[in-house]
């Protein structure tokens, strides 16, 4: 055994223990957990699809040619075009740049507003830990698309108020989430040192408490991707959202309406294709990510 051997027996075993290094989580990640890996591949095509659209887009998205109105497939446009003659895959990569940013936008505030509501509601507890979770429990009575719609409605259309319209709602369902895990950390030893090393509250919260609650957080980033863009296409296939020309896969589908259901299904089924592969991804990455920083999960 270890105690047995001299300390210098002990130190020269510790050093010769690999460190796991970025490259060897990634390889990992993707031996175990094959279908994260595929969510995570789809993830990463729309981003580039989003960044790059304006080199691997063959048209402009906004562009009207009503000469080729409703065309099918071909070469000269691979996808058809609308009842605009635009091009759809141009309007499709352009709109992966819309889903992107309003995804990304939407969960990183949301998700960090949300954390830090937990964390300081669980660690002041009390009256004021009573008085956020009967706020949030109002917040959650309600379901997602009724109080993006609400807050839209007040708000008004436009992507800035879009994406707080859909934040809104995701604040208190982060706020639950990480209350729970900090509820426990608040009873570590470590934050009673904090306290009793005279610490402020925001230095307790902030860098005793909050980091450690990084796995629920980054788990919840991953769902609220994915939330937020079915959001943002229900919100702009209603009309509330994102307003034309902008590039946006609800709006698209808003386009292919029921007299274009037959004549040109390909105005609905690409767009269609295009959000349920990103919210699929985002929803299989998400789960392999929770499995992976989940230690009760983590493959031995």
């Amino acid at each position: 055994m270890a105690l047995d051997r001299p300390l210098e027996d002990v130190v020269a075993l510790a050093d010769l223990t690999p460190e796991r290094s970025v490259k060897d989580g990634v390889v990992d990640f993707v031996r175990h957990r094959p279908l994260g890996a595929i969510g995570a591949a789809v993830v990463l095509l729309n981003i580039l699809a989003g960044v790059f659209a304006g080199v691997l887009a063959p048209y402009d998205p906004v562009a009207t040619d009503y000469a080729a109105m409703l065309s099918r497939p071909s070469l000269a446009h691979w996808l058809g075009t609308d009842a605009f003659g635009r091009d759809v895959l141009s309007r499709i990569l352009y709109g992966a740049r819309t889903a992107m940013l309003v995804g990304f936008a939407v969960a990183l505030v949301g998700a960090t507003v949300g954390a830090v509501i937990g964390v300081t509601s669980a660690y002041f507890g009390g009256r004021i830990d009573l008085a956020i979770q009967r706020v949030m429990d109002i917040f959650l009575s309600f379901p997602l698309i009724i109080l993006a719609l609400a807050m839209v409605s007040i708000l008004g259309t436009g992507l800035v108020n879009v994406i707080v319209a859909i934040m809104i709602p995701l604040i208190p369902r982060a706020s639950l989430v990480t209350r729970s895990s900090a509820l426990a950390i608040r009873e570590m030893p470590y934050v009673d040192a904090a306290r009793a090393a005279g610490y402020r509250h925001r230095r307790i919260i902030l860098r005793h408490m909050l980091p450690n609650v990084m796995a629920p957080y980054l788990i919840m980033l991953t769902a609220f991707l994915g939330q937020a863009i079915l959001l943002e296409a229900s919100l702009s296939f209603l009309g509330l959202g994102v307003a034309e020309p902008t590039p946006a896969w609800g709006l698209m589908l808003r386009g292919a309406a029921v007299q274009f259901a037959e004549t040109a299904p390909w105005m609905a089924v690409f767009p269609g294709l295009a959000i349920s592969l990103a919210v699929f991804a985002f929803n299989l990455f998400g789960d392999s990510l929770r499995d992976a920083l989940d230690p009760r999960l983590r493959t031995q």
